[in-house]
């Protein structure tokens, strides 16, 4: 198979090991630096060039989009989708992932376990913001956030406000979600291939620290989940319609409460912590799911 990897950064670990399990199934993976994509969106001619140069024909496209590109992305996928090329994440189910706000409706309406998340747009209506979401301590976020940064624990109503009333009168989107104190500044991600759970750790945040991304200093080790736990991670992928995601739960007093959907979950921190070939079943799902002009949406949506 021919295979495109969508990435700006090739050197990653992540990206590298995707590359080294497909050669050593015997297949060929190009990276293509998303920016430097070009379209031409000609009637019933979809192409996109690379550098000036038409891209060859590809079996399947991994899509590794950066949240800071997340617009033209996405407009790449969808033409790699137009040309009948497989996508290992689709267009739509990556948007809707990128979407906080819309992840989190999409997740409530299917009835996942979710933390209390109240969103707001009228500085005003801050008190009863913070009063839907159960009062301090309350986890406050930019809707374009990602691993970590523009996530700001407010340890009193009265910050909690203060914050709010910054980042509306600023234009910023935000959520605010009850703190879950009892998760104690871990929590698990749970890596879902092909609609099973295949790995989870669980991450701990560095001292002093409540948010446990890797990035930000924390520490992972294997944990083994329970069927309830097991259960969510699976539907919260169905939700977004994401084949591969990482899925990150806290464990609340009320059961897995689901934090976010990674459609790119990096692959260093799950891989070290559980010895799992986790590149290796990517591979293997795209091996037995990549066939031509199969993709749901088609660049629709």
């Amino acid at each position: 198979m021919k295979i495109a990897m969508m990435t700006r950064n090739p050197a990653l670990y992540s990206h590298q090991r995707l590359k080294e399990a497909a050669e050593a199934r015997g297949h060929e993976l190009d990276f293509v630096n998303t920016l430097r994509c070009s379209m031409n969106i000609a009637s019933r001619r979809p192409e996109i060039y690379y550098d000036g140069q038409k891209l060859p024909r590809y079996d399947a496209v991994i899509p590794r989009i950066g949240a800071s590109v997340t617009f033209y992305g996405l407009a790449v996928l969808r033409q790699f989708e137009m040309q009948g090329v497989y996508p290992l994440n689709e267009s739509v189910a990556i948007g809707r992932s990128r979407d906080k706000l819309r992840s989190m409706q999409l997740l409530a309406r299917d009835g996942i376990g979710l933390p209390v998340t109240t969103f707001a747009h009228d500085p005003k209506q801050t008190e009863e913001v913070v009063k839907l979401a159960g009062g301090a301590p309350l986890v406050i976020k930019l809707l374009e956030g990602t691993q970590g940064i523009g996530v700001v624990l407010a340890d009193t109503d009265r910050s909690a406000k203060s914050v709010i009333e910054a980042f509306r009168g600023a234009g910023v989107n935000i959520l605010v979600q009850e703190f879950i104190k009892e998760a104690g500044g871990t929590d698990i991600r749970a890596i879902v291939v092909g609609g099973k759970v295949v790995a989870a750790m669980q991450r701990t945040g560095a001292e002093g620290e409540f948010r446990s991304n890797l990035h930000r200093g924390g520490s992972a080790k294997p944990i083994k989940i329970s069927p309830e736990e097991r259960s969510t991670a699976i539907r919260a992928a169905k939700s977004m319609g994401l084949n591969v995601c990482g899925v990150d739960m806290l464990r609340s007093n009320h059961g897995p409460v689901v934090m976010e959907v990674n459609s790119s979950p990096g692959l260093e921190g799950v891989e070290k912590a559980t010895g799992k070939d986790i590149a290796g079943m990517i591979i293997e799902f795209i091996e037995k799911n990549a066939k031509d002009g199969q993709t749901k949406t088609k660049g629709k949506g």
